[in-house]
């Protein structure tokens, strides 16, 4: 759906969302801790009462020592009288009612007023006021007390915080009740205050009594101030009167901050869901917003863009029935629902309705936004287009499929042709054999159809519709045999840039097939040793053990059982893949069976060619059934593939000198017929060492190289340094002099 390009731009973008989502996340928690407090102050507000109601005198007894005076103490005026009735009722009205307006919300400044304004209507020498810290703690300034001089009002606004201050601003400052009983002779009010005794006097405060307003962490939030136009004593009635009323002042300054802190979270929450809206429409990617059950709760520009819908229709349980797949919502619904149960992050595939009513696929990622308690309180979805991917996917799918029925047409198995009884025994073994598991060790002659035997095995098998490796052991230098069949790690040797699976690790689960078994270097002969008998193999450069689950067929042209006696072949490995032989018999064995094969190949050859062929001529048939087939099949195949191809007519026919041998070609000894098998490999045995010691005597003595006997008979170097050994050829007396 989007480039490369843009999908980068997603990944970068969604960086950013990480920091959103924490502050988010961070914000809410403030709003909930604001809450909290305003809701512990309303369940403290509605217990309070007994405390209020409690009399000083039940808590302070008479005599019972203050702070006074610059740290010092002044004894408690000892009373033998309480409140009386009347104002114990008046202050109970006044403690009611404030309570009251603070439930309800009332403003800070209304509330306080509306205290002061009681506290004042007990005694006409009374005044009463309230001053709140400013928000980097150093000053005091008046919030309420209407009866409170305006001259005094104006000249404490505002009252530095000092501990030679008066008394508000000394009880601000030392955090404890500071009681000045007559202004003009307090030390409290000299020094840096004495300029604010003289204009307290001036407006007639005499006696001031202060209560530190202190939060829970002991914050100073303000004062509860009063003040006597005449000198007074304290007196426990007095202690009671000023803390109740500063306890009612904190609760309604505490309730207070609490409502400002949570309004400005609410605002700071909003800002951000819109920063984060803005930026989430930016990306061009499908982004959805879901609440704890999976609903949606908010989708991107983009998703709007691409279903068509509203923001209203994007919403709620509807919003999966209205995009997805019908299939698609039915097969996810389950595990979607124990995916969000589990609350961790989790993807599915699903197909999404296009607003011209097209699906396509989609690859959608949930993850979770936890809070401080590692609750999910919502999660986010993103969807990546990978319909062109999926449909990639099902076409190469298709041609797999059609390939793998192309190949069963057409495979090496199904050219196993003929019903003479050489065959028929080979076939029978191989029915008995493709059910078990066990080892199978193919041998024959080149070219006599060893791969197809394998291959009919494994299809026959209860692993046919696992993979089929093959593997020419011969045609990979014996450096790189080991990193062939069991893998490499990183690093493991020069060049090994990354991690690579062995063709062991392909086939788990099916067939490996080890075609050439006999040219297999000692090193590995000891690791495949390990293989078939503890069914692990470690990759070159690891010593981790990977077990693998694996059926060997391996498959060889020469005499193990000699190679073992020269020492070139193991002989517990030998044993560990004879478990069941199959020898191939070679064409000159089953010659009733050529007219069958020359048929089948001169039809497949000539569809391919696209020729109509019809009849086939005597003596091409002759020439098949009277020539030995040193190739066998392998060879067969060859020429009747050349002779149609240089076919003009629809009678096939074949130039009879390309069934004879060279006359200037080396000959090794002929072969009786019906030899019997250790006869044949002996005389086999002797051809090659014939050849070799030919070729070698014509390098002199070279054996690797464009000049060497290697390419001058068509082999690895390798496969011939390994006939070397086993024939015990002694290359040295070849060399150049």
């Amino acid at each position: 759906m989007f480039d490369d390009s843009a999908h980068e731009e997603t990944r970068c973008t969604l960086l950013v969302m990480p920091g959103l989502l924490s502050r988010a996340r961070r914000e809410n928690r403030e709003i909930r801790d604001a809450q909290g407090v305003i809701d512990g102050i309303r369940c403290t507000l509605r217990s309070c009462a007994p405390r209020l109601a409690e009399p000083l005198s039940a808590r302070l007894s008479p005599g019972s020592a203050t702070t006074a005076q610059r740290g010092g103490i002044v004894s408690l005026q000892e009373s033998s009288h309480f409140i009386s009735p009347r104002v114990r009722d008046s202050l109970a009205a006044v403690h009611q009612r404030t309570l009251e307006m603070i439930v309800r919300g009332a403003s800070l400044e209304t509330v306080l007023d509306a205290l002061c304004d009681g506290i004042d209507a007990l005694d006409p020498d009374l005044i009463s006021t309230v001053l709140l810290t400013d928000p980097d703690g150093e000053r005091l300034w008046p919030k309420a007390g209407r009866k409170v001089p305006a001259g005094w009002k104006r000249f404490i606004s505002p009252l530095p915080i000092a501990p030679c201050m008066g008394s508000c601003g000394t009880a601000a400052f030392r955090k404890e009740r500071v009681i000045n009983p007559d202004i003009a002779t307090d030390p409290l009010w000299s020094g840096p205050a004495e300029e604010y005794r003289v204009v307290a006097l001036r407006h007639g405060l005499r006696t001031a009594w202060s209560e530190p307003l202190l939060s829970e962490n002991r914050d100073v939030l303000g004062t509860f101030a009063l003040y006597y136009t005449n000198p007074k004593p304290v007196g426990a009635e007095d202690l009671e009167l000023i803390e109740k009323a500063g306890y009612i002042a904190l609760l309604a300054i505490e309730r207070d901050r609490a409502q400002a802190a949570l309004t400005d979270a609410l605002a700071e929450v909003r800002k951000s869901e819109a920063e984060l809206r803005t930026i989430i429409d930016m990306i061009p990617q499908l982004i959805a917003v879901l609440a704890p059950d999976g609903q949606a709760l908010y989708v991107n520009q983009s998703t709007l863009e691409y279903t068509g819908l509203s923001p209203e229709e994007a919403r709620g349980s509807d919003f999966r029935r209205r995009v997805f797949h019908p299939e698609d919502v039915e097969r996810l619904t389950d595990a979607r629902a124990h995916a969000l149960e589990r609350g961790v992050p989790f993807e599915n595939e699903q197909r999404a309705r296009r607003h011209d009513g097209q699906y396509r696929w989609f690859l959608i990622r949930y993850s979770p936004l936890r809070d401080e308690r590692e609750r999910v309180v919502r999660w986010y979805a993103t969807a990546t287009d990978i319909d062109d991917r999926k449909r990639a996917e099902e076409r190469i799918r298709n041609e797999n499929l059609a390939l793998r029925e192309e190949i069963d047409r057409s495979s090496m198995f199904e050219e196993i042709v003929g019903s003479s009884v050489p065959l028929r025994r080979v076939l029978t073994l191989v029915a008995k054999v493709a059910e078990a598991d066990s080892t199978v060790l193919i041998t024959g002659e080149t070219g006599t159809g060893k791969e197809l035997i394998a291959r009919a095995i494994h299809k026959k098998s209860n692993r046919a519709a696992r993979a089929f490796i093959r593997v020419n052991c011969a045609a990979i230098p014996a450096s790189l045999i080991a990193s062939e069949l069991f893998g490499h790690e990183r690093g493991a040797f020069t060049g090994a840039l990354q991690r690579r699976l062995g063709r062991f690790e392909s086939a788990n689960g099916g067939t490996i097939f080890l075609d050439e078994i006999g040219d297999l270097p000692a090193e590995t002969q000891i690791a495949l040793l390990r293989v078939l008998q503890e069914r692990e193999f470690e990759r070159v450069g690891s010593s981790h053990p990977i077990p693998v689950d694996v059926r060997v067929l391996a498959a060889t042209n020469r005499d193990l059982e000699n190679a073992v006696a020269a020492g070139t072949f193991r002989q517990d490995l030998y044993y560990r893949l004879n478990v069941f032989p199959i020898r191939v018999p070679s064409l000159r064995e089953r010659a009733e069976d050529i007219p069958l094969l020359v048929e089948y190949l001169i039809e497949r050859y000539a569809t391919k060619a696209g020729k109509r062929i019809r009849n086939i001529s005597k003596n091409a048939l002759a020439l098949f059934q009277a020539y030995d087939w040193p190739g066998n099949i392998r060879e067969l195949q060859n020429v009747i593939e050349r002779a149609v191809i240089l076919c003009d007519g629809d009678t096939f026919s074949v130039d009879e000198t390309w069934l004879t041998r060279e006359s200037n070609a080396p000959r090794g000894p002929s072969v009786p017929i019906g030899a019997s098998l250790p006869e044949h490999e002996r005389i086999q045995s002797e051809t090659e060492r014939q050849m070799i010691e030919n070729a070698l005597a014509a390098c002199g003595g070279r054996i690797a190289g464009p000049a060497g006997a290697a390419a001058k008979l068509g082999i690895p170097r390798q496969t011939l340094d390994s006939k070397i050994a086993s024939l015990g050829i002694d290359k040295h007396r070849y060399k150049s002099r």
